[in-house]
């Protein structure tokens, strides 16, 4: 049953929830009691659950109550395009609340002048990735920017605990715990094979964040592609179905293109142009683009001005288009976690299932794609089993603690990475 929101939201909040005519779910309002109690948590819940205002919710009622300068919270996106999005969402209950909170992002497309301004003074908020992370973690005055943290928040965390972007990861945070011993971690997933082992990733003490379960939401509709053309024995591009693709486009009204590869992507986009007779907007995203390139597709989907994009894995994590209702997946998908990632980027609600088609490149790819549609419906996820750090990530961090001070590697202060969920069980001389 869900609690008014009233009962434990300050007016300012529980006005803006009624003035939409939302009521918080439930996982919400477990996360900010968590949070009261001092706890560090995974939230898992469905695409379209509210996770990322769950896990931003306690930082801006303690920022509308307690209004201070320097960073207060961090997060941490595994794409760059998510921590954009996540920035254009947040300013919204921001402004219509009237908070006096201050949020930018920091990646690698942020311009110089503005990553030395956030050096010298912090947002409230810092949306950033791994990399970007390491990076400012290796400055002399990171005790300074990082000592008043107050939360960090791990978006989609599956996506980053299985790599060694997760290693280094886990290696910032153990830093940070060091120069801020009063942090509070929320970690937030859709997609999670073993709940208890990405919930220790988080944190220092095996068993201490507690795990919050969002409601199950509706079960995808997922179709596989029965093409009318000539189906290859091999090859991975998929040109043969652009017709067909061209064709759910129309029927749409707004379609997500998932692709494998960047060159993949760059031939099915113009390949669709090239019969594009209806001059459909369409548009392209990948990594390989320029960055002014990429922020300007993302704001023409986030204003619902593009009929389709053709996307490579730049896009299949935690960005909220309401306008899509339909994935086109074009190949085989890899995996059922990372399906049903992607499926969840269409119809972005709780309330309404997501659509998807999986189109095979070849004929072997129909197994594939057989196999991926039976995991969904059985809800069947996979992911990488917990494996030892790679002894290159962890050089690379203590190159970055080297650059922000010297240190004694007798006495230096190890256990914060020695306790990390991904060294605390490596053998000598591990490593991937």
């Amino acid at each position: 049953m869900v609690r008014p929101p009233h009962a434990c939201l300050p007016p300012p909040f529980a006005a803006w929830f009624a003035t939409r005519g939302w009521q918080p779910h439930e996982h919400q309002l477990a996360l900010l009691d968590h949070d009261r109690a001092g706890l560090s948590a995974l939230l898992v819940a469905p695409t379209g659950g509210g996770k990322t205002l769950a896990g931003f919710l306690p930082s801006l009622m303690d920022l509308a109550e307690r209004p201070r300068e320097g960073l207060h919270t961090l997060y941490v996106s595994p794409l760059k395009a998510l921590a954009v999005d996540i920035h254009r969402n947040l300013m919204q209950p921001i402004a219509e609340m009237k908070l006096a909170v201050t949020v930018e992002t920091r990646t690698g497309d942020t311009p110089a002048a503005k990553r030395q301004r956030q050096r010298r003074h912090p947002p409230q908020m810092l949306l950033t990735t791994p990399e970007s992370l390491a990076l400012l973690l290796s400055y002399a005055d990171a005790p300074r920017i990082f000592g008043g943290l107050a939360r960090i928040v791990v978006d989609e965390l599956h996506a980053l605990a299985g790599n060694k972007r997760g290693d280094l990861l886990a290696l910032g945070l153990a830093r940070l715990r060091r120069l801020a011993p009063a942090c509070r971690m929320v970690g937030l997933s859709a997609t999670v094979a073993d709940e208890a082992v990405l919930a220790d990733w988080l944190v220092e003490q095996p068993g201490s964040a507690a795990l919050v379960r969002g409601r199950p939401g509706p079960q995808p509709e997922v179709d596989i592609l029965v093409t009318r053309e000539y189906l290859p024995w091999s090859g991975h591009m998929a040109l043969h179905s652009v017709n067909e693709v061209y064709a759910r486009i129309r029927q749409a009204k707004t379609t997500l293109v998932f692709v494998n590869t960047r060159a993949q992507a760059e031939l099915i986009f113009q390949a669709l142009w090239r019969i594009n007779d209806d001059n459909l907007p369409i548009a392209l995203h990948h990594g390989s683009l320029a960055p002014e390139q990429r922020r300007k597709v993302e704001a023409a989907m986030a204003r619902g001005g593009l009929r389709a994009v053709v996307a490579t894995s730049s896009l299949d994590l935690g960005v909220d288009w309401a306008a899509v209702d339909l994935v086109v997946q074009v190949g085989a998908p890899k995996g059922a976690s990372r399906l049903i990632q992607r499926i969840g980027r269409a119809n972005h609600r709780l309330d309404e299932p997501s659509r998807a088609l999986l189109v095979p490149a070849n004929r072997f790819e129909v197994l594939e794609c057989r196999a991926a549609f039976e995991a969904v419906r059985e809800n069947t996820l996979d992911g990488e089993a917990p494996h030892p750090g790679g002894l290159d990530v962890l050089a690379q961090h203590l190159l970055g603690m080297a650059c922000a001070a010297p240190f004694d590697a007798d006495v230096a202060d190890f256990p914060g990475w020695i306790s990390t969920r991904c060294w605390n069980s490596s053998p000598p001389g591990a490593t991937r």
